[in-house]
């Protein structure tokens, strides 16, 4: 978590989004296919600036970009992809703040622990029992000044949040997903095999609170996998396709299909391990529900998995059809690029392109870069498309923390970097770029 700990504070004007020419940001060694062409990026400022201050999820709403970061958060207005400009900055550290949005709420994932639920908090230990972790809820009526409005503590923190609709559209609901349980840690004891669920009334969002602890695993998970495997105890990320009530959960040792008909009831329906992966990261179903790409973060993104030695079935993704309610494995997927033995590489996080007729993912790859490939054929996914930056000096964290399409644009957060914006350029993804959402949080498909 950043260490630099201080007030709310939120930073309005265009002097905060200045945007570099694609010539100056190439001058890191970036390269493209020839089909992707890089129009903007906005670099982290003001406080964000420190190396540990690093860029994390994306949401989307309308002409407005929302950037998580250990130190907070920030709302762009996208209305002209090509010259980005920052709306705010709030200040606000907490590990990983994850972020999605609905309406005027924004919703922040804490999964470091500190002395209270205020932005000002210091860090402390979560073997402490005043510690708290969860989601932070902010108040974006007026997108250039956030207000925080409530907190919820959740189990083992927050490390990702999913937004859930609730059926009677009076509600939202997110599914916190989070792990890591010690013996000593009072809000986060072992076995911890389950997920919060936070209930948030749309017209008194102040009343959020945590409203089940459903058991995913009640015979504990996979935990004896003969691998480098991180043993399940939660899950890492949640995917939901709310219009089919199914969900894709990402636990770590397993990869889950579930039943969300009852939203405060999830159930496993189908179950998968694959001696490949070591931690089951991230979920994304295609548009019809009836594929699923998992990802394996070995190394949990701080290694170099994209090396020769590594070889293309580890720290990649694992591509499923779903047949009669169970997962069955198709093939691997993994960037053909090798890179050096300096960058921190894996599969990350990523969304669909809505290209019609065929299943197209845009994927972030950390210093491995942005990936766009096509998984039309399940079982022989091909990349198509790409942007790669050269390696960071000396051996830092860094690369494209998550990479999506949104309205015509590629945006991927680079953890150093700041924001990128990419155009693509392509028979295979043309239908999509007329397509128009009003909102994206890319765990809510």
């Amino acid at each position: 978590m950043a260490s630099r700990i201080g007030r709310v504070l939120v930073l309005t004007g265009a002097v905060l989004g200045l945007v570099t020419s694609p010539a100056q940001a190439r001058d890191d060694g970036a390269k493209a296919s020839s089909n992707v062409k890089h129009v903007a990026t906005i670099p982290k400022q003001g406080a964000f600036t420190a190396s540990d201050a690093y860029s994390t999820d994306l949401a989307f709403q309308g002409r407005y970009a929302y950037q998580g970061n250990y130190y907070g958060f920030t709302v762009y207005d996208i209305k002209n992809p090509a010259k980005p400009a920052v709306v705010s900055r709030v200040s606000c550290p907490g590990g990983q703040n994850d972020v999605s949005v609905h309406g005027d709420l924004l919703f922040l994932s804490v999964d470091d622990p500190v002395k209270g639920d205020s932005c000002r908090a210091e860090p402390t230990s979560p073997a402490f029992r005043s510690a708290w972790e969860g989601i932070r809820i902010f108040d974006i009526s007026d997108k250039s000044r956030p207000k925080y409005i409530k907190s919820v503590r959740t189990d083992c923190g927050s490390h990702t949040n999913t937004l859930v609709p609730d059926k009677t559209g009076k509600a939202v609901y997110l599914y916190v997903s989070s792990y890591g349980p010690q013996n000593d840690f009072p809000h986060c004891k072992p076995p911890h095999d389950s997920i919060s669920i936070v209930k948030v009334p749309l017209d008194r969002p102040t009343a959020a609170k945590v409203v089940a602890k459903p058991v995913l695993f009640p015979e504990g998970g996979n935990e004896t996998q003969e691998t480098l495997l991180s043993p399940t105890s939660g899950c890492h990320d949640i995917t939901v396709f709310a219009r089919k009530n199914l969900a894709a959960g990402a636990c770590m040792g397993d990869g889950v299909l579930m039943d969300i008909s009852d939203r405060e009831r999830p159930k496993v329906t189908a179950r998968v391990t694959d001696d490949n992966f070591a931690f089951w990261h991230s979920a994304t179903f295609n548009a019809t529900g009836d594929k699923v790409v998992f990802t394996d973060e070995l190394g949990g993104g701080l290694g170099a998995a994209c090396t020769r030695a590594v070889g293309p079935q580890r720290g990649a993704d694992a591509i499923y059809t779903v047949e009669g309610g169970r997962l069955v494995k198709q093939a691997y997927f993994k960037i053909p690029r090798h890179q050096s033995a300096g960058e921190n590489c894996v599969a990350h996080n990523g969304s669909l392109i809505p290209a019609k007729g065929r299943d197209i993912m845009v994927q972030a790859w950390y210093q491995g870069g942005v990936s766009v490939f096509d998984f039309t054929d399940a079982a022989k996914p091909q990349e198509i498309a790409y942007f790669d930056r050269g390696p960071l000096s000396p051996r830092d964290f860094g690369g494209s923390w998550s990479a999506y399409y949104y309205n015509g644009h590629i945006y991927s957060s680079d953890i150093q970097k700041g924001l990128d914006v990419l155009r693509i350029t392509d028979p295979r993804t043309a239908s999509a770029a007329g397509r128009r959402l009003k909102v994206l949080n890319p765990q809510t498909q």
